[in-house]
């Protein structure tokens, strides 16, 4: 153990010894006569950054026009005095069912039943929490929504909406059984 401490304590005083040794004969001349010249030397001179030139913006106007690069098409305009007249409108006169107060997006198909005789009713809930058995010919939804098709996870529906120009159009809907998991 003694070995081990004169052994580090020799090469301690060793590498001493030649640090001091690179640092004696302190002559710098040819570095104090470099920078002499360096210092002599004229100084260099930057020249001024260009002047900014502010960005103008540009309003494309021209975006509700023909594309320049696309021939011209023949537009004939023509007028429908007579729109074609549609059959299909709501029962206004029947007595509204339970479901007909909530939107379809507030009602969620939960499952299904089977009667003894084999008809299948759907179970839907409503966004009260109500559970409801509905089945074919029944209606669901603020557009007059007819059910004309339940499976075991699927029930289908026509809904009567308005088509813009005073009638009405069937439009098909329907509700999934969502599964949880």
């Amino acid at each position: 153990m003694a070995r081990q401490h004169a052994i580090k304590a020799w090469l301690g005083i060793c590498l001493t010894a030649a640090l001091a040794g690179c640092t004696q004969g302190g002559d710098f001349s040819d570095l104090d006569r470099f920078m002499e010249e360096t210092r002599a030397k004229p100084r260099g001179h930057v020249e001024p950054l260009p002047e900014f030139q502010a960005y103008e913006a540009f309003t494309y106007s021209a975006a509700d026009r023909r594309a320049p690069f696309e021939p011209p098409i023949d537009v004939q305009l023509t007028m429908l005095d007579e729109q074609p007249e549609s059959t299909v409108e709501p029962d206004l006169d029947r007595p509204k069912e339970v479901l007909e107060n909530y939107g379809l997006t507030e009602l969620e198909m939960v499952g299904t039943l089977t009667s003894a005789n084999g008809n299948l009713f759907a179970l839907i809930e409503d966004a009260d929490g109500g559970i409801h058995r509905v089945r074919n010919g029944n209606y669901m939804g603020t557009n007059y929504g007819r059910i004309i098709g339940i499976s075991e996870t699927r029930v289908e529906l026509l809904e009567i909406v308005p088509n813009g120009s005073g009638g009405w159009v069937e439009r098909p809907r329907s509700l999934s059984l969502e599964e949880e998991g």
